[in-house]
């Protein structure tokens, strides 16, 4: 009859080993995890071998267990690693979340930039870029800018600045004043510019009546008005003075007789009838000049002498658009 040494303890088995009958005789196992080396059970290293582990194997005691690479998981069989959507699980970015197979992507709406930790986002300073962004000055927002002018102009479009006209919007002229809109204002000029001795004769036209009492002074005298930009380039042709009456046997010269103590302008005539304003240095506003341009008559065969002035009212806005 056999006789059980596993159950009468005559065995030669080891503490870590386990024994099982066998007829005649019996014999030792190590643990599941383990293999016998000599007499003595030693782990098995399953990571050693093919792995079981999509992933990373992990060795311990008599056993092992799978993990996986970051952005993923394991699977229900704790052998599979399947992606993690980030997206839908931490929402870690702050706007815009693209999941990507073991890992995620973030990306801000337009108007910002990705900060340092690849998940927030920052505001972009647009009017850092460049000092051409607006034509005046540049307001940063979130998110985006905006273009702002200055009093006396509206933004035209995004980026660009024009002139209010405030004589027909709106102005505080007296009856007896009429209004002449600049570049970024208005003024308001007397209806009647006339002083003695000349009288009107029509719209921004004096003329002195008597010979006598206007000997040694201009014949006439007309008002205009003009604007112009600040800093404009220079050399710029700004105005035409040319006779309204042609009469023969005569010769006309042009010169400016006042309003040039600065040597600002230059009068360059081109014929006999006619002479152009040339600005010589350039000019910076808010600034008014009045400048005289004065034409004289000379008839050969009367031997007679006349002049006329053309009071130019030139206003310098205060910006160079």
């Amino acid at each position: 009859e056999d006789v059980d040494e596993c159950s009468t303890g005559a065995h030669s088995c080891g503490p870590d080993q386990m024994c099982y009958n066998t007829r005649g005789s019996f014999s030792c196992q190590c643990s599941p995890g383990y293999q016998r080396t000599g007499d003595q059970c030693v782990d098995k290293d399953e990571c050693a071998g093919p792995s079981y582990c999509m992933h990373r194997c992990v060795n311990t005691p008599g056993s092992y267990f799978c993990m996986c690479n970051t952005g993923f998981q394991l699977a229900s069989n704790n052998h599979t690693c399947i992606d993690v959507n980030e997206c839908e699980v931490s929402n870690p970015c702050q706007h815009q979340c693209y999941n990507m197979i073991g890992s995620y992507m973030c990306q801000c709406d337009q108007g910002y930039e990705l900060a340092r930790d690849s998940a927030s986002c920052q505001d972009i300073d647009e009017c850092s870029f460049s000092s051409y962004m607006c034509q005046y000055q540049c307001v940063n927002t979130p998110g985006g800018y905006s273009c702002s002018c200055p009093e006396g102009y509206q933004l035209q479009g995004t980026r660009m600045c024009q002139d209010i006209n405030e004589c027909d919007s709106g102005h505080n002229c007296r009856e007896d004043e009429k209004c002449w809109n600049y570049y970024g204002g208005f003024r308001c000029y007397p209806r009647n510019p006339c002083q003695e001795p000349y009288v009107r004769t029509a719209e921004n036209r004096c003329v002195c009546p008597s010979s006598n009492v206007c000997r040694g002074l201009p014949h006439s005298i007309v008002y205009k008005y003009m604007s112009i930009p600040s800093d404009r380039s220079v050399p710029a042709d700004i105005f035409q003075i040319q006779a309204t009456n042609i009469y023969a046997n005569t010769i006309n010269t042009f010169r400016i007789k006042a309003g040039n103590e600065g040597g600002e302008f230059f009068l360059r005539q081109s014929s006999n009838v006619s002479a152009m304003l040339v600005m010589t240095k350039p000019l910076s506003g808010p600034r008014e000049h009045i400048v005289d341009l004065e034409m004289i008559t000379f008839n050969t065969v009367m031997n007679y002498r006349s002049s006329s002035i053309l009071r130019l009212t030139i206003i310098v806005g205060p910006y160079p658009f």
